[in-house]
This record gives structure tokens, sequence and C-alpha cells, in this order.
């Protein structure tokens, strides 16, 4: 069988050409054609050709390099010719200069033979990224449980913060007693055996009520606010205050907080309701909000209007389906109270009433406007003597048209996805600075400078504190005589009622009467730790308060949470762990099959060893060509396995939020990510290693004469 010379793409460069000798079987004239043709083709190309044959070498080559075992040992173009003989002692260092690849050029050799093999290469970096997908699942599973998990921790503690009051019973320790469990004696089958929990409770009943130093302490937490604030989400200050809030009508005032629709229905009276009065008259429409606006608009979302800022702004909370009660819409004046209460006797009549679902549009909502009084405000001082004036409506009537504006400018719902600690819907929400208002105002009232400036005098009377127990002419100071003189009978009449309901009050609670408060001297304060561990961060700061302190000046406080709390994200990490340990022997067999495929791209690519050993490559540069090639596959699978995960991560979402109702709950962190691909990486590497010394061993003489 007759051989011919062909020419191939050396190591996949189309411009460098190898060529095989004609063999001997040739007739001289073939040869001769064959020999042409290569010339021809050495005109735009780099042809190297491996021959015995020195005549055909002589005639038709540019440049001959001799070799021997690997050596050269001749070069009829060499460097060194062609320089002077003072730098031959240059070139020979040059020369005997081992080469060296750059890991650029072997990135981009191995990359080259990965694209002639895209089958392979592809299905290589799939399997290689099964364990990666199989891990990643796992750490956006566990990293989304445990982000909900901390929300929800975080939200739960902002309904149940740790509580200090001016005045306070230790409810945990009640609870506790109620809650754990006891030892007993040894009890027979046919025996029931008590539980001594009574005696905890009575004792924490029969203590005295624990009084709180507040103001001292709100000043410790101002002065250390650096310490304490990585720990919190709010610090609330609250004062013993319920805003008086007014709608004002045409042709009347509606007061809606507190509320007024038990009066206006007789309910507050009537033998009826006397079950059900007591616990009605405490629900407001109105509470405070908690005064952290991100925490806020994590647990609700924004259905209409827009979020409160100042503190004469308001948001209505609705329910899921954007329902409210319709007491709140008769505590707002949104529906008439006068139907309602004709309602009302209707039914105590045993007439046949029927409430119908009101709808109201929120545009008819948002802008709503209520009038703001003080406590103060109720009062009118007339000549030298304070007349109590909340019993005259011409005289709320001018008050009201006179006080300032406070709107609702939101409406907002819970979110879904947020963990509150109650059901809201119907309230209407207000920032802690309309307190903070509230305080400051009433302070600058004259009232309440006056009653602050007289400690010992009861402001109503005129009197020293409990020093008469009924309107007594002959307690009145000379001023007041004159004032009651000038008076009407009607102000005569509510000052004696004025003076009789307030004779045996005390400075406190004239104080609470008006509304004063200072505001660094709060009633209680309101710590919402992010988490549990910021939590005991929070006690620990209490702690090193109290240290030093005598008894009646430490702080005590109340932690219900604390008695419920749960290591749900310890076990969450336990068991994550346990899971991608499993997970870690696809990893394992990954990297065999990786070694097993590059051992497998070394045979292929003996020649290709052959010849770059020949032309100068070192061993370790061999080694690092088939390093680089599986630092691509290593690549290439990481980022295949997190795409994957990403993709996989969209169905996993969809089909939790089907079932449990929480969306995102798998995701994958971005750290965890880059791990992950370096991990990749780092194993098929390693895997590559062995391999990729059996390609730098071989021998080039060896490696160039096989197929």
């Amino acid at each position: 069988m007759q051989r011919v010379a062909i020419a191939r793409a050396l190591v996949n460069d189309p411009d460098i050409l190898l060529a095989d000798e004609p063999t001997g079987a040739l007739d001289s004239s073939t040869s001769t054609q064959i020999m042409d043709l290569l010339s021809e083709v050495a005109n735009d190309r780099l042809v190297i050709m491996v021959t015995h044959n020195a005549e055909l070498a002589e005639k038709y080559s540019t440049r001959i390099i001799e070799l021997k075992d690997g050596e050269i040992i001749g070069d009829t173009n060499s460097f060194e010719a062609k320089n002077s003989k003072n730098d031959n002692k240059k070139v020979k260092k040059r020369k005997n200069k081992k080469t060296n690849m750059s890991f650029k050029t072997a990135l981009s050799l191995s990359l080259n033979n990965l694209l002639t093999k895209k089958g392979r290469t592809i299905l290589t970096s799939f399997a290689g990224s099964i364990g990666i997908i199989g891990i990643a699942l796992i750490l956006s599973l566990s990293h989304g449980i445990n982000s909900y998990i901390n929300k929800t921790e975080k939200e739960t503690l902002s309904s149940y913060p740790l509580l200090i009051q001016k005045e306070s019973v230790d409810m945990s320790t009640i609870i506790k007693s109620m809650t754990e469990d006891k030892e007993t004696s040894n009890v027979e089958s046919d025996e029931i055996a008590s539980i001594n929990i009574m005696e905890d409770m009575i004792t924490a009943f029969s203590k005295d009520v624990k009084k709180n130093n507040v103001k001292d302490f709100k000043n410790y937490l101002e002065k250390n606010s650096k310490k304490i604030k990585g720990y919190t989400s709010s610090i609330q200050y609250g004062y013993n205050i319920i805003p008086n809030l007014y709608k004002l009508e045409e042709d009347k005032v509606v007061q809606v907080n507190p509320t007024s629709v038990l009066d206006a229905v007789g309910m507050g009276t009537s033998n009826v309701s006397s079950a059900y009065s007591s616990y009605m008259s405490n629900y407001n429409v109105f509470t405070e909000l908690i005064d952290n606006d991100d925490l806020l608009k994590q647990q609700y979302n924004l259905v209409k209007g827009k979020w409160p800022k100042n503190y004469n702004e308001l948001v209505l909370i609705v329910g899921e389906d954007n329902q409210v009660s319709d007491y709140t819409l008769y505590s707002l004046g949104l529906l008439d109270q006068d139907v309602l209460k004709e309602q009302f006797s209707n039914i105590i009549s045993n007439k046949k009433v029927k409430f119908e679902e009101k709808k109201i549009k929120m545009d008819d909502i948002i802008g709503l406007n209520y009038k703001l009084l003080l406590n103060t405000d109720y009062f009118e001082k007339v000549d030298n003597i304070w007349i109590d004036k909340s019993s005259d409506e011409e005289y709320i009537k001018r008050k009201v048209s006179e006080a300032e504006d406070i709107k609702i400018v939101g409406i907002i719902k819970p979110n879904p996805e947020a963990v509150s600690g109650m059901n809201q819907a119907g309230i209407v929400g207000y920032k802690t600075d309309l307190m903070k208002h509230i305080v400051e105002k009433i302070g600058n009232t004259e009232i309440a400078k006056i009653q602050l400036e007289n400690k010992e005098i009861n402001v109503f009377t005129g009197t020293k504190f409990q020093d008469t127990k009924k309107f007594d002419m002959d307690k009145l100071s000379n001023e007041q005589l004159k004032s009651i003189q000038n008076i009407n009978d009607a102000d005569l009449a509510e000052f004696i009622k004025t003076y009789s309901e307030n004779a045996l009050a005390t400075y406190e609670e004239n104080l609470n009467k008006l509304g004063i408060h200072e505001i660094d001297n709060p009633d209680s304060i309101s710590i919402y730790p992010k988490d549990f561990e910021s939590k005991e961060k929070i006690t620990e700061i209490i702690s090193d308060y109290n240290k030093n302190k005598k008894d009646e000046d430490k702080i005590e406080y109340s932690d219900i949470v604390g008695i419920i709390m749960s290591s749900v994200s310890s076990i969450v990490n336990v068991i994550s762990s346990v899971l991608i340990a499993f997970v870690a022997i696809s990893l394992v067999v990954s990297s065999i099959m990786i070694a097993i495929i590059t051992y497998i791209s070394v045979i292929e690519r003996t020649k290709e060893i052959g010849i770059l050993r020949a032309i100068g490559a070192s061993k370790k540069d061999i080694s690092r060509v088939f390093n680089a090639e599986t630092l691509i596959e290593g690549l290439a699978a990481g980022l295949f396995g997190i795409v994957v995960t990403l993709l996989l991560n969209i169905p996993i979402n969809l089909v939790i939020k089907k079932i449990v109702g929480i969306s995102n709950i798998s995701k994958l962190p971005i750290g965890g990510a880059i791990i992950l691909i370096i991990i990749s990486i780092v194993l098929t590497v390693i895997a590559g290693f062995i391999p990729a010394k059996i390609a730098s061993k071989k021998d080039p003489v060896v490696a160039l004469r096989s197929e």
C-alpha cells in the first residue's frame, strides 16, 4: 500500500501545518509533485516536515533543524549566525534559558481542544455540576428558611417588646409558674396529685407593685445609644395619653377618639350592655404605630395614598380583603351614628332590623380631616377660676373649629407573609411624633403651667390637695370669690361640679387629668429587639445598669416572648449540614469522573504532546495545559450548576407558595454561589492533577510516533 505526503493542522492552528515525507515507494515524479505542492502551501503557511532524507531537506527547505534525543544539534538559520561574535555569550545564555508557556496560552490551547468536542464538554460539565446543584438547592432552602425565621422573630418581637413600666407586676413569673413542669411526690395509681402554682401566683400578686425609675433609665439609654442601637429595631417611649379627635360636620361635632359609638346608642349606661360596656369602652379605633418606618413597611403594604411622615398624618389599616368593621366606620364618622341609634332602639323594641354591608370608596377615606383637642382644652378660665366645659356643646364646637387638623393620608393592610402579633384591621395608626407633639403643647398651656408651678395647690379648687372633701365657700380665695360673683349661673354650676369632682384629687391625678407629662419621664419604655440574640444582649445591658443599684432603683421588665423562645434556626442548620454531607458524596464521584475524562484526553492528544515537546515545551508546560483544561471544566460545571439551581428555584418557590403561602423561600445567597464555583474549580483541578502529570512525563519521541 502506497503512502503519500499529507498536510494537517498542527495543534489546531490553521497557519501551521505538519507534513509527512513522501515514502520511497513513490516514483520520483510523484514525490516531486507532492513537494512542489507543499512548497506552494508554504508561501502563506508555516510547513514543518519531519524527515530523515537529507537530500530532500536540502532541496526544498528554507531552514533545517537537526534534533537528537530531543536536543537541537544543528540549525542552518540559527539566531547566533546573525549576531556578532561579541553577542555570542548573550545569545548562548538566552538559548540555555528554559522555555516557559504562559498560562494564558495554556488556557487558549485547552479551550480550543474543548470546543472541538462540544458535546462531550457539555456532558462533562453537566455531570460535574450535579453535586453542585444538590448543595446549591439545599443552601437555597436553608438560607430562605433561616431568612424567614429571622423575619418571623423580628416581627414577633415587634409585637412583644421588652416592656418597662413606671408601675408593673412581673407577669412572666406568673405565666412561667402556670406553664412549667413541676415535680410531685410519688403518686399511687389510684391517687391524683396537685401541682402547687397558687403559691407563686399569690406571691407575685401580693408583692408591692414595682416602681421603675424610667426617667433615669431613659437617660441611660440615650447616653449609651450607640451601644444598644445595633440590637434594637426601635425604642418607643409611651405616655398615658389618648388623643382627643373630633370630626366637624355642618351642624354637629362627632367625637371619634375616644370613640363615642357606645354612648350614641346608650350602651354606656344601659343594663342590657352592662356586661360588655367595660370591655368595649376600652376599644378605641386609634393606636400608636411602631416607631420604625422600615419595619412598618415590612409588616404592611401600602394600598392607597402614602405613608405617614408627619405627626399630623394617619393611616387606616384594613384587612386582607380590604375590609374593616362597621364599628370602625361609625367611630370614624363615615356612617351616621344617629341611624345606628335608631336601629338599636328597634332591636330593644323587638323589631326586625337588617344591618347591610357598607362599601366606602378609598378616595372618600383618604383626606378625612379630624380635629385634635388637648386635655387642657376642656377647661376654660373664667376670671380666676377653671371650669370643666367638656359637656358644653357650644364650647366644644368652638374649640374644635379652632383646633389643628389631623388627617388620614393612606390606607395600608398587613403583608400576607408578615407575622403580626395581633389583627389590627379597622385601626387608624398615628406616629409616635403625635404623642411628643401633644406632650409639648399641653406643657405650654396656662393651666398646665399653673399646676406645675404650684405642686401643693389644686388648680381646680384653689386649695391644698385633700384639704377639703366638698365645696366650701370658706375655702375659696378672695380672687375666686370675686370671680363667682361675676360669672353666670351656668358657669357657677359647672365650677361647683368641677370643684367637687376634684376636691379629693392628688397632684399626680391632676397631672393625668390634664395630660401633663415630661418628655424625659415617660410612663413606659418599649424596647423592640431585632432578633432573639439581640434580646439577650439587651437584657445584659439592663443587668449592667442594675449593677451596684439599690433594689428600689433597679429596673424590672416584662418579657413574654422570652418564655416561648425556640431553637428552630438551630434545627434547620443541623438538617442542612447533614443533607450537604450526603450530597457532597456526589462531588467525589464527579471528581473521579473528571479524572477519567482528563486521562482519556491525554491519550487522545498524545501526538500533540509530542509536537509541543518537540518545539520546546517543558514538562511543566504540558502539565499546565491539562490543568488549564480541568480548570475550564470545573468553572463550566460550577456556573452550569448555579444557573440550573436558579432556574429550579422558580418552580420550587411556586410550589411552596401554593402549599404554605410563603413566597421566595428558596433563594441562593450570592456568597454561597461564589464559594460553590470555587469548590467546583478546586475539585476538578485536583482530580486532573494525576492525568496532567502522566501527560507531562510522556517521552516526546514516543509521543510523535503514536497514531
